[in-house]
């Protein structure tokens, strides 16, 4: 990872820790030894299909970030079940992919996934799941999405 990358991880992570947005679980632990990986846990807000559920977020930043975006995926026993979130835990959410810029950060694709989750009028995965995964690859920015509704 590049001297600028990793000033710029640790510039997000102080922000993340100092202005602790509503719904997103930060402590000291969330990242690795070598701020590669990060993982943040997301409380469903109240009012939603998600009130109270907590998932967990996985980062994983490459060399080109912030220029390339993360690979962000949820991990962990409990995935949630949501028309843009495979059972495998990728997401297809256009900020994460196509429409990327180094001016997103780690706090606006969280913020961004919780009012995705937010949105939703329906628990299910889509309905391509099964085939997806199944046939994906391991990292899901190297999948080429479709984004088609933008109702959820």
């Amino acid at each position: 990872m590049s001297d600028a990358a990793a000033r710029r991880l640790m510039k997000e992570l102080n922000q993340l820790k100092t202005e602790n947005p509503a719904g997103l679980l930060i402590d000291n632990t969330i990242t690795s030894h070598d701020l590669k990986q990060w993982k943040i846990g997301v409380v469903g807000a109240e009012g939603t299909l998600y009130a109270g559920e907590v998932f967990t977020l996985q980062f994983t930043f490459g060399p080109q970030y912030p220029f390339n975006s993360p690979e962000v995926i949820f991990v962990g026993d409990t995935i949630p079940a949501h028309p843009h979130i495979y059972s495998n835990g990728h997401i297809c959410l256009s900020i994460l992919s196509d429409d990327w810029t180094p001016a997103l950060s780690v706090q606006s694709v969280c913020l961004s996934i919780l009012s995705m989750l937010s949105s939703s009028k329906e628990k299910k995965h889509p309905i391509d799941d099964a085939i997806y995964v199944r046939t994906c690859n391991k990292n899901p920015s190297k999948t080429r999405w479709w984004f088609h509704d933008d109702s959820v």
